[in-house]
């Protein structure tokens, strides 16, 4: 159950994530099977997602594939449109960072953060 605002009405709980995300801002590549290719610029990153912002529209539960850059080099990863609020997408990748690229990027954005 949520906090109580300043009026007495019951405001939602907090959103809780699995992973903290980080600022990251590059470009990014989504190829989806219905609109094509898609240019954009991410927003942030979480060892489970990466959320961008799109001109274009591509479909909520479709899964594309992302191609961006990290400091290790650029990566390729399928992950499905969970959200779009506008033109910012929140995209869920669906399958493991077997090299641990994505682990390791989050981590040194965490301490460049912190």
């Amino acid at each position: 159950m949520g906090a109580q605002n300043e009026t007495g009405m019951q405001q939602p709980p907090a959103e809780a994530r699995r992973h903290p995300r980080f600022e990251l801002q590059t470009d990014i590549r989504v190829y989806s099977r219905t609109t094509g290719l898609l240019k954009g610029y991410t927003v942030d990153i979480s060892e489970s997602g990466i959320s961008a912002l799109l001109k274009l529209e591509v479909s909520v539960g479709e899964v594309v594939q992302l191609e961006f850059a990290l400091p290790s080099g650029l990566i390729a990863i399928r992950a499905m449109v969970r959200h779009r609020t506008a033109f910012r997408y929140g995209f869920q990748f669906v399958e493991p960072d077997l090299q641990g690229v994505i682990t390791a990027t989050c981590s040194y954005l965490a301490a460049l953060q912190s």
